[in-house]
């Protein structure tokens, strides 16, 4: 490897080698990780809306692009997807979790 290449991955760890780790109370934790959700649920939702906007242009007869229609299509499909096995590895832990004995 070059000095040039080292020197990009150099520069691109330095940030992550400062960085400090922060420990997260419970509170915390849980209002990120909620945060992270409704961003995540929020994001589905709007890849879906453009979906169905793009698909009723594309109905009424207006100038838009039927490839465009399809690869929103799939993006909201896709995304929804991954969200919903997402959901349920989520409940499949939790229900794992639940069997355990203390």
């Amino acid at each position: 490897m070059s000095n040039m290449g080292l020197s990009a991955v150099n520069q691109f760890l330095k940030p992550l080698e400062t960085k400090k780790t922060h420990t997260y109370t419970p509170y915390e934790a849980q209002k990120n990780f909620a945060s992270v959700l409704k961003k995540s649920i929020e994001n589905v939702n709007e890849l879906q809306n453009q979906s169905d906007i793009m698909t009723e242009k594309l109905v009424r007869g207006e100038n838009v692009d039927l490839h465009q229609v399809m690869i929103a299509s799939q993006k909201a499909s896709i995304t929804l997807q991954a969200t919903l096995e997402i959901r349920n590895k989520v409940i499949e832990a939790y229900q794992e979790t639940m069997r355990m004995q203390v």
